[in-house]
């Protein structure tokens, strides 16, 4: 790389890439508090660049509208609750079933409820919105079902198919557990995550009644 070409990608030291990612989390940021502060409806894209401290014509440079930062804020809500269940699961070195789904479980409602703002934009703000997020979020659904399929298999066996097979036992698991972390985000006081836990261990025990 000439020194012409250095000097265009970086800027005080910082590399064109490197401070287009931290522009990207100011837009995120923004987007988690004024969504939930004022509905997304209500909400502009001039609220976005006000709250992130960024000019419009950054913004557009990151998302083509206010439903493409909906989007990312929700992925990347997602994004942060697969990391903290997988990691729980493979630091726990255990293999019994109902530990890992507490420590799973566990990990889900911290990740995504400990913020009231992130449960209420992945599972109220964002819902009904337009085709494409429905569209959007029936996917991710979908990813969550294969890994609740995933994690049962390699915790009970490759052959045991749960009551109603996994297809609806995956949809029944993963409705109550967000209901849960929705009602537990928001409650006040806040009962301990085992209280949840404790529930959803119970009802993966009436899925894998062998």
């Amino acid at each position: 790389m000439t020194a012409a070409e250095h000097e265009v990608r970086t800027y005080g030291g910082v590399s064109v890439e490197d401070r287009r990612a931290e522009r990207r989390v100011k837009f995120l940021e923004a987007a988690l508090s004024v969504f939930s502060d004022k509905g997304y409806k209500a909400s502009t894209v001039a609220d976005l660049c006000r709250s992130a401290g960024l000019a419009r014509r950054q913004f557009y440079d990151e998302f083509s509208s206010r439903e493409d930062a909906l989007i990312a804020l929700y992925d990347s809500i997602q994004n942060d609750a697969k990391v903290a269940t997988t990691a729980a699961i493979e630091c726990s070195g255990s293999s019994d079933p109902h530990e890992l789904a507490a420590l799973a479980m566990g990990a889900f409602v911290e990740s995504i409820g400990k913020d009231a703002r992130r449960a209420r934009i992945s599972f109220v703000d964002s819902v009904g919105v337009s085709p494409r997020i429905e569209e959007h979020r029936l996917a991710e659904r979908a990813v969550w079902r294969v890994f609740f399929e995933a994690t049962i298999r390699a915790a009970v066996g490759q052959d045991y198919v749960p009551p109603g097979g996994y297809a609806m036992a995956s949809t029944a698991f993963i409705g109550a557990l967000i209901a849960l972390v929705q009602q537990w985000s928001t409650a006040d006081p806040r009962p301990p995550v085992e209280d949840l836990t404790d529930i959803m261990v119970a009802f993966l025990d009436s899925l894998i009644a062998r």
